[in-house]
């Protein structure tokens, strides 16, 4: 998944390269797969100090990894849908959009959210909770996009959940694949549902 906030190794601090370390990790790995030891040499912090900043290890970890893949994935989400007009437009675009980061990660950089919370439902609720509030939010920035084009608003927030749902899987298939194509054929589809709307 392509994101939009810049970020510099050499000028971040200590606990934002923890963060963004576990969050490329897990999008990677999953959460089983990721483990303190391998966070903190990638990070180039030492245990102690991955433990100061996240007493809770691994579990508070995962969650503020969550955290930031659902703040990348808004303003994505935001800058995609806001660069074309008409919604059914947009939903196009952003499915190439979101393609093209798969293909530029060589296949490795799907959802950061699904990745880490897949396997943690009775293990880690407060990821359980992060992740839960991150489809809420892009849900919302859907529905916002459909009804500043006039769809009602029930229409629009169920046709949010739907899109949502939709780019998850594609953006898994695609992944799996190594093929743009499910994410390209969600999207003429999902810009179809839409357009049968208005």
């Amino acid at each position: 998944m392509k994101t939009t906030t810049p970020y510099d190794p050499e000028t971040a601090g200590t606990r934002e390269r923890i963060v963004r370390t576990t969050s490329r990790l897990m999008q990677r790995q999953g959460y089983e797969g990721t483990g303190i030891k391998q966070i903190s040499r990638e990070a180039g912090a030492t245990l102690g100090s991955l433990y100061h900043f996240f007493p809770g290890g691994k579990q508070e970890l995962g969650t503020a990894a969550v955290r930031l893949g659902d703040e990348e994935f808004t303003d994505f989400l935001r800058e995609a849908l806001d660069a074309e007009p008409e919604p059914e437009k947009a939903l196009v675009a952003l499915t190439k959009a979101l393609a093209q980061g798969l293909r530029e990660s060589d296949w490795l950089d799907g959802c950061p959210v699904t990745s880490t919370v897949v396997g943690t439902a009775t293990t880690a609720p407060d990821i359980q909770q992060a992740a839960a509030e991150a489809f809420a939010r892009w849900r919302t920035v859907v529905a916002g996009k459909l009804a500043a084009a006039g769809f009602a608003t029930t229409d629009a927030e169920e046709l949010a959940h739907t899109v949502v749902a939709t780019l998850e899987g594609a953006e898994l298939a695609a992944q799996t694949a190594r093929s743009a194509v499910p994410l390209e054929v969600a999207g003429r589809h999902l810009a179809r549902l839409v357009a049968s709307y208005r």
